[in-house]
């Protein structure tokens, strides 16, 4: 990105022009937005969104009957997204619709484009808005204990686009991948949470055996319940610690999604990772893409957001264990270094197109 200087520093972000009433206006559609997000979260979280996709205009009687919903709430529900331009309305009928091309954004049909899901998390960093100020005053961090609902809409989140592109656009970045695998290899999920991309890994590809190491009781009781259900002999989980894998050449993929950037100890886990792999293994890595400098983000589309996410969780719950406190925009500079330091020799990386949230690694050692 560049910007003309007219005598500022090169990289600083640049102030907005000098009106008052433009920056007021915008505190009021910030705070706007920010209801909205909430009440889409409720959207999504009740079936709001889903039921109304699938009927006509309606009254909002109809729509609760339909979604099995109190008509008062739903109701009340409907203004907020009238008002906020995301439901039309009929006055003079007293009827509410979901437009098809805001039903693409908003439903789980929509699968990985579906932003009702990402939605969740505003509500559920709320949550601990007391704890991180306490933190701003004191040190310290906030526990992972402390978001109870944030490992469930992760795995929400990432099994639409698991679903959609893990077989099919992921794991083809790294060459001759997908025949290895259909011949047969070992593969480790590091930090697999609920275990969705193992088991999706393990169906499609049978004579491969897969791994799932995570912390998580109540994830890798997930994981072990849905390779249950789809009858997955080739996929186990096991609890692990990532920063303690304690294994030596083992393995000929491992893989990480979104899991490093939170870990107290990410140096130990890139580390473990390297020592993990037989010759000629490849570690797979999905993370925040981002750079690690700030004014190099100033026109990221999820900016914001991901640093927020990062604050009030990723590096809390690090700094919660005495670790690193990354932050999910740790960026490319510093994983290029980080992995380096763990004994990678070559690092490649790779963007899949209308994904602007990931950055993928592919790392090997000689």
């Amino acid at each position: 990105m560049h910007q003309t200087r007219h005598g500022a520093e090169a990289g600083v972000a640049p102030a907005e022009a000098a009106d008052p009433a433009e920056f007021a206006r915008r505190m009021v559609h910030m705070l706007n937005e920010a209801a909205l997000a909430l009440m889409v979260s409720v959207g999504h979280r009740t079936g709001l969104f889903d039921v109304m996709a699938a009927m006509p205009a309606a009254t909002s009687a109809e729509i609760a009957a339909a979604a099995a919903l109190d008509e008062r709430y739903v109701r009340e529900w409907l203004a907020a997204m009238t008002t906020g331009r995301i439901v039309d309305h009929d006055g003079a009928a007293g009827s509410f619709s979901l437009p098809a091309d805001h039903a693409a954004w908003l439903t789980r049909a929509a699968g990985p484009d579906n932003v009702a899901v990402q939605a969740q998390y505003v509500g559920l960093l709320a949550l601990v808005e007391d704890q991180i100020v306490d933190c701003f005053r004191r040190g310290g961090g906030v526990p992972y204990s402390a978001f109870p609902k944030f490992q469930a809409i992760m795995a929400e989140d990432s099994g639409a686009v698991h679903d959609a592109t893990l077989v099919e656009v992921t794991l083809p970045l790294v060459p001759g991948l997908v025949d290895r695998l259909e011949r047969g290899i070992d593969v480790a999920d590091v930090g697999c949470g609920s275990g969705h991309a193992v088991n999706v890994m393990a169906a499609a590809f049978p004579r491969s055996r897969f791994a799932g190491f995570d912390f998580s009781d109540t994830g890798l009781a997930a994981a072990r319940a849905e390779a249950d259900r789809h009858d997955l002999e080739n996929a186990r989980f096991e609890k692990r610690d990532a920063a303690r894998l304690g294994e030596t050449a083992r393995f000929d993929l491992i893989t990480t999604f979104d899991a490093v950037h939170d870990q107290a100890r990410p140096d130990l886990v890139l580390a473990g990772i390297a020592r993990a792999l037989r010759p000629g293994g490849v570690y797979l890595c999905a993370d925040i893409r981002a750079s690690s400098t700030l004014s190099d983000n100033l026109d990221h589309p999820l900016g914001p957001f991901l640093y927020t996410i990062s604050c009030l969780h990723c590096m809390t719950v690090s700094l919660a264990e005495g670790g690193m406190g990354l932050g999910a925009m740790w960026g490319e500079q510093k994983a290029r270094e980080m992995l380096s330091d763990a004994g990678f020799t070559s690092v490649e990386t790779a963007h899949v197109d209308g994904d602007v949230a990931n950055t993928y690694y592919i790392a090997t050692r000689d």
